[in-house]
C-alpha cells in the first residue's frame, strides 16, 4: 500500500546534503530518488525513515518557506544509545534544545522520544504522569533512567 500522506520539505538550498545527512545519521534512513536540477546539481529527491517517505525540493530563498519549530519530525528511540545517536548526531551543527528537541544545521525540528516517555505522559495514573512531565521540562537530552525514577516517585 502507498503512503497516503506524505511530509514535503522546502529547503532553501542543500536538500540533496540534508537527505545523505540524514541517511549517515539515522538508522534505517536511505535516499530513494533524486530529482536533477540545474548545471548537473540535485534540486530534490525522496529520502526514506523505515518505509516512511519524505519528498525535498531546493526553492532558493524565500519568506514563505521557513522552517519553524511549530512543525517538527518526532523519532522514536526507545533505548539511551538509539536517544544519544540521534539527539548528538541531528544536532551536529545544529541546536540541542529542551526536551528531546534538535534544530539540525538545515533548520528542520526533531523530537528525539522515547517510547517510554510517551506512554507515561499520557499513563492512567496521572500523579506519575505530571512527575514524568515534569522530569522531562528539566531535561535537554531526554535520559530514561531519570525518567523512570520519576516514574516511580
Amino acid at each position: 500500500m502507498s503512503q497516503k500522506v506524505t511530509t514535503f520539505l522546502m529547503y532553501e538550498k542543500n536538500c540533496h546534503e540534508a537527505m545523505q545527512f540524514y541517511a549517515s545519521v539515522i538508522p534505517n534512513c536511505r535516499i530513494v530518488s533524486t530529482m536533477p536540477g540545474p548545471n548537473g546539481g540535485v534540486a530534490g529527491g525522496t529520502f526514506e525513515i523505515d518505509g516512511q517517505r519524505f519528498y525535498c525540493y531546493d526553492v532558493g530563498p524565500h519568506p514563505h518557506f521557513v522552517f519553524t519549530s511549530a512543525i517538527s519530525l518526532m523519532i522514536e528511540a526507545n533505548t539511551q544509545d538509539e536517544i544519544d545517536l540521534l539527539y548528538e548526531g541531528l544536532s551536529e551543527g545544529g541546536e540541542q534544545q529542551p526536551c528531546g528537541w534538535v534544530v539540525d544545521k538545515y533548520g528542520l525540528s526533531w523530537q528525539i522520544t522515547p517510547r517510554y516517555l510517551m506512554e507515561n505522559l499520557t499513563h492512567p495514573d496521572r500523579e506519575r504522569s505530571k512527575r514524568v512531565t515534569e522530569a522531562m521540562f528539566k531535561m535537554t537530552k531526554i535520559i530514561i533512567a531519570d525518567l523512570e525514577a520519576a516514574a516511580e516517585g
